[in-house]
């Protein structure tokens, strides 16, 4: 099985992540650690939005092989990549949907000022879920980015509130 994990920043996903493969013994892929370990050390100040989403696109390719592979073996697949967008969750549900895999999406519906208080306090403490800071204009931009999962996306979710 895939599990999506979808969510604003601040929702907690990676901690609902790690609750998800503590239940189902699973595999955990996370942007926020495949950007920090491969991308982050390389990135100048020029480099923007653009530079990420390409970097994010090469990842999810190899993480897509290894999801087959996972499921292969019987493994689910716990996909912690922020699935901000209508069509990146699509883009998952198709391949999910083509490679005979089961999907579950979940959605951590959790109010901007929890969010928020949260972001701050892992800026600070930088703790076990920490991988960079998230500022105040990275925060609003992913306000502004995030596109609410569908009616129809939502028919057979988990949703947390």
């Amino acid at each position: 099985m895939i599990h999506l994990i979808v969510g604003n920043t601040g929702a907690g996903k990676t901690t609902y992540s790690q609750n998800i493969k503590a239940q189902t013994n699973g595999i955990i892929f996370s942007i926020d650690t495949w950007n920090n370990t491969l991308f982050m050390p390389d990135k100048t100040e020029n480099d923007g939005l653009e530079w990420f989403l390409e970097r994010i696109e090469r990842s999810e390719s190899l993480i897509q092989k290894l999801c087959i592979q996972l499921n292969e073996s019987g493994v689910d697949t716990i996909l912690d990549l922020g699935l901000s967008k209508f069509d990146h969750r699509e883009k998952f549900r198709k391949f999910a949907l083509e490679n005979k895999i089961p999907i579950l999406l979940h959605f951590l519906d959790i109010p901007k000022n929890i969010r928020r208080e949260r972001i701050l306090k892992r800026n600070l403490e930088q703790g076990s879920t920490f991988e960079f800071e998230v500022s105040e204009a990275n925060f609003e931009f992913m306000e502004s980015w995030f596109e609410k999962p569908l009616d129809s996306e939502l028919e057979n979710a988990k949703i947390t509130i």
